[in-house]
């Protein structure tokens, strides 16, 4: 029943056409000169939990790009195996991209590492501004073929957390939920459902 509820609404895979750019067009665009071009062979991007970077190496990794992510969890052998990845890539021009919470000089990494992920292109990955978020709300939703009503997000905007992957994960809660009970998406029903997770 499960996996007949996910192929009527699909979850979106994560591609570089619908990530929400807001205030990181500088960072999308060398992405993209990376994928497509060799003018670039590395880009560090930063930024905190739910700002884009996880969809980001999705995307990438669709485009067979390597992507390391979450740096700053590395302990000093995984380090040394990076600092190794990345002197490997340079010499052969392989792309990689490498993903972490903050700048590589704050993280307390080996300081040969951080030195050679400052290297090249650092990008912090900005967070969406609260209108930005809705419509990364609306398009996902648009996506999957959820259909209700734009009150929906505006609730959940108002009353629940606001990073874009809590959100997310509310919306797909209750497209499921609305598919298994066979009512439609409204506010009475999201209270509903948050009300039975609090239970």
């Amino acid at each position: 029943m499960d996996q007949l509820l996910l192929n009527i609404h699909p979850v979106p895979k994560k591609t570089m056409g619908n990530f929400i750019v807001g205030k990181n067009a500088e960072c999308l665009n060398s992405i993209e000169r990376l994928i497509n071009s060799t003018d670039h062979f590395f880009i560090y991007i930063w930024g905190e939990s739910g700002s884009g970077k996880s969809h980001l190496a999705s995307a990438l990794r669709e485009k067979n790009v390597k992507v390391v992510e979450d740096v700053e969890n590395f302990d000093n052998d995984q380090q040394i195996e990076l600092f190794n990845l990345f002197n490997k890539s340079k010499k052969l021009r392989n792309k990689l991209v490498i993903t972490g919470n903050d700048a590589p000089n704050k993280m307390n990494l080996r300081p040969d590492l951080a030195s050679r992920l400052s290297w090249e292109l650092v990008y912090q990955i900005k967070p969406l501004t609260d209108d930005e978020k809705k419509v990364a709300l609306e398009y996902y939703a648009m996506q999957k073929g959820m259909s209700f009503d734009r009150k929906i997000i505006s609730y959940c905007m108002a009353n629940l957390k606001r990073d874009l992957p809590s959100l997310i994960s509310t919306l797909d809660a209750l497209d499921e939920w609305s598919l298994k009970a066979k009512r439609p998406i409204t506010i009475p029903l999201l209270i509903q459902l948050l009300k039975k997770d609090n239970d």
